[in-house]
């Protein structure tokens, strides 16, 4: 795109009342528009980010048999109170409401009810199974505290994938190869070196559930990391029992703060059962389906990639994230114009995604922009440039600057 055809502008500030790096700087870089606290509107730019952490996370769960769905967002009580969860002393975190007739609604901050209910219209059989459905909706979540932009909000971006199996056999088959796509997928976004299979409480459904945290300094969790093993416990399990579990000594640990970037949970028959979900098997007797939950969050992500790569001008997006690979600079006059224009051409013919900036603005701000935007590597055509048929080619990650040939810069890029 053409950064004079975005509606969007950068600032050298963000709202007062905004405390969180990553939304601090996503607004100042016209990615996102608070609306109010936990509640942002995402421009062109904060959508193609959006948009490609969806796909990664997309392409990961389709190669294991996902099955893309849309499920709704409006939820009457009946599945709710049928698995006891629609009480606001159970989910304190409901928003709710009433059709003009006078009937309540919620808004739903997950879907294990809904779902459960509408396979019943397709689960009848042992050949029906295994099912794995996932989307990716907004969530919602009257959450006390909203003070941590994109990465605690009231209104959120969720991927959430449910497993319908034949029992639990099959069921552990599935939950293992899901973690080992979560891996996958945070290597993919930037961050797999920094995030731990983490050991958490499995509530009522299991003895452990496991999260997916990334250490980072603004983390609100507390973990006990395993560098050799690459797993964490979380504080809340955090005793002598998990560790004899996992046959590790407290002496092996180290203490860091985390952010959670995604969970995976055994639900067992708990659905199954308030709903009555049954299938039969090859003997002919009626069972209960077997079902696990997995959750992602792409918009706590983006805040979290915001805040983990940004440095002092701004952000510094991976380059698979990123909402195009290159910045494309044109400074001088109709010569740098044709050049400019064609070599946008050119990049975008290979499928080189391109934010090019053609406004007739000083080029200092030109950089400054490319800086704050965060853009993987920024390509200059100028004026003083074209004799030699070179341009300037600048990595955002450590500033380094070179100058290439047309054909150095095109094998660079592809």
């Amino acid at each position: 795109m053409r950064v004079s055809q975005l509606f969007t502008k950068t600032s050298k500030s963000a709202p007062a009342d905004e405390v969180s790096q990553n939304a601090q700087l996503l607004i100042r870089a016209g990615f996102i528009h608070k609306e109010m606290a936990g509640v942002y509107d995402y421009l062109p730019l904060g959508k193609a980010v959006l948009n490609n952490i969806i796909q990664i996370i997309r392409e990961e769960i389709d190669g294991i048999g996902g099955s893309e769905i849309s499920l709704t967002a409006l939820q009457q009580k009946d599945a709710w109170e049928a698995s006891g969860r629609w009480s606001d002393d159970v989910i304190d975190v409901w928003f709710k409401t009433k059709l003009a007739s006078g009937s309540e609604l919620g808004l739903a901050p997950t879907h294990e009810e809904p779902l459960t209910n509408l396979m019943k219209n397709f689960i009848h059989s042992y050949k029906d199974l295994p099912a794995y459905p996932y989307q990716f909706q907004i969530k919602f979540r009257n959450e006390l505290r909203s003070k941590s932009g994109l990465m605690r909000g009231r209104e959120f971006w969720m991927k959430d994938l449910y497993s319908f199996s034949r029992n639990q056999a099959q069921h552990d088959a599935f939950y293992e190869k899901i973690t080992d796509v979560y891996l996958h997928i945070y290597d993919r976004l930037g961050l797999g070196s920094s995030t731990y299979k983490t050991f958490a409480s499995g509530g009522s459904f299991a003895k452990y559930s496991h999260e997916f945290q990334t250490v980072s300094p603004v983390g609100e969790d507390t973990i006990y990391v395993h560098e050799g093993k690459k797993l964490a416990i979380n504080e809340e399990v955090f005793n002598d029992d998990v560790l004899a579990d996992l046959g590790i000594d407290r002496s092996e640990l180290v203490e860091k703060k985390a952010v959670e970037v995604g969970n995976i949970f055994t639900l067992g028959t708990k659905f199954s059962d308030a709903l009555d979900l049954n299938f039969t098997d090859e003997d002919g007797t009626s069972k209960k389906v077997f079902m696990g939950s997995y959750g992602i969050g792409p918009s706590r992500l983006m805040g979290l990639i915001a805040e983990h790569f940004a440095d002092e001008k701004g952000l510094v997006w991976p380059v698979n994230v990123a909402p195009a690979k290159v910045y494309l600079v044109r400074i001088g006059n109709e010569a740098a114009v044709a050049h400019a224009d064609e070599l946008y051409e050119e990049l975008q013919a290979k499928g080189i995604t391109v934010l090019y900036d053609d406004r007739d603005v000083r080029p200092g701000e030109k950089f400054a922009d490319a800086e704050l935007i965060g853009v993987p590597y920024r390509v200059t055509v100028s004026d003083r440039l074209i004799e030699s048929g070179e341009y300037e080619y600048t990595e955002r990650v450590n500033g380094e600057t070179k100058l290439l040939t047309r054909e150095q810069l095109l094998a660079k890029l592809s």
